[in-house]
């Protein structure tokens, strides 16, 4: 599976964002810390964590007996840029086109009703 693959796989399920959003908002989390914000059993989020891990969305890194994760927007970037930019670039030519039309386009004064 490329990385593309398991970015959007990580991104399908609504718990892994929501991780994603905890560690968004407060960084370098414990599992513990995470575990509370969630109704799932510790081996539940802990299956979510490594799907983001191996997806490159989280960075852990061990404190004494502490792992702490960390949140790596860099793939979801990469995916923005991708599959969504190369998407916009076509609407926003056709609006720019359209604005230069309309500018140049001759058209009569209006009447003003009396």
């Amino acid at each position: 599976m490329n990385r593309d693959d398991l970015v959007f796989k990580a991104l399908a399920d609504s718990s892994r964002r929501f991780l994603l959003d905890r560690l968004f908002e407060r960084e370098g989390q414990t599992l513990g810390e995470l575990e509370r914000e969630l109704a799932m059993t510790r081996f539940g989020v802990m299956k979510h964590l490594k799907v983001l891990e191996e997806a490159g969305l989280i960075i852990t890194r061990r404190e004494g007996r502490e792992k702490l994760h960390f949140l790596n927007a860099v793939p979801i970037r990469l995916i923005h840029d991708r599959w969504i930019d190369k998407f916009k670039e076509r609407e926003l030519s056709a609006l720019a086109d359209l604005k230069t039309t309309v500018e140049n386009a001759q058209c009569p004064p209006s009447r003003k009703r009396a």
